[in-house]
């Protein structure tokens, strides 16, 4: 009997060691160490950005959101992730008027500033957490990879929470079904996942978000250099397509650009089976 207490409590002990372990590997203090800084180690030019560079970064970022924006320029608008404010300026610059930003990163925060005032420092959990049904509209360029797997339903439970019924959400992420999706999910030592469309579909709709869509990011028509780019990937983009059902027999998504942006929605009224 007491050989078998023994036995039960060095067992126990393993347990508590495991699970010791397994918080020092996921409580990602790494970020502490590279968030503070990430913009100025990493891509210092955004923080010199000019209002020409503002302006042309919010052309393409306009054309991928096409049909996708609300109809109401007095819309609740949240951007996620902010950085130093592209996506900002580029809703300002298309007449929306009820902004508001947030990022972890105290100098993007910073920079951000200078587009749009209502910018706030905090965790983009916590901070929807806290906003509950608040925004009609909410845009995550390049967040969501941040996430690791036990935090990634938190983070869409928090979305949803924080958009109102009927609302919008937004993603940019880089694309695993790219040839050069491993280069991305590795490019960066902050990303924790790599999503395809069905995977970041997948995920959305187990949040309980519907109307799923996906558009690649690829070259667009604004000039003769930019509609040689876009012949030019529409013969690549083919070629992959070829290269997918020649392997697979099926084209996959059909997105093949290094990343991508999908939409859902938060249904109206939530269905009740019981009824």
């Amino acid at each position: 009997m007491c050989f078998g207490g023994r036995t039960i409590a060095i067992v126990s002990r393993a347990r508590v060691e495991k699970v010791k372990r397994y918080r020092k590997v996921t409580d990602r203090s790494y970020r502490k160490r590279i968030y503070p800084r990430y913009t100025s180690n990493r891509m210092p030019a955004f923080l010199m950005y000019s209002e020409l560079d503002y302006a042309r970064a919010a052309k393409p970022i306009l054309h991928r959101l096409r049909g996708w924006l609300p109809a109401e320029r007095k819309s609740h608008c949240l951007d996620v992730a902010c950085g130093v404010g592209q996506l900002l300026y580029a809703l300002k610059t298309a007449g929306y008027t009820n902004l508001c930003g947030v990022d972890i990163s105290p100098e993007q925060v910073a920079a951000a500033k200078r587009v749009w005032s209502d910018v706030r420092e905090a965790d983009a959990i916590s901070f929807l957490r806290s906003h509950t049904e608040n925004f009609h509209f909410i845009t995550c360029f390049d967040i969501v990879e941040h996430f690791a797997k036990d935090e990634l339903f938190d983070f869409l439970d928090a979305l949803y929470g924080a958009l109102r019924p009927g609302g919008r959400v937004i993603f940019q992420t880089p694309n695993a079904e790219s040839p050069w999706g491993l280069m991305l999910r590795y490019g960066d030592l902050t990303h924790e996942l790599a999503f395809d469309p069905n995977s970041l579909s997948h995920a959305l709709s187990l949040a309980g978000f519907n109307n799923f869509e996906v558009r690649g990011s690829g070259p667009y028509i604004h000039g003769m250099r930019s509609l040689v780019r876009w012949v030019m990937w529409r013969g690549i983009s083919a070629g992959l397509r070829l290269w997918n059902l020649a392997e697979t027999g099926s084209a996959g998504s059909g997105v093949y650009t290094r990343v991508f942006v999908a939409k859902a929605d938060k249904p109206i009224a939530v269905k009740n089976d019981s009824l």
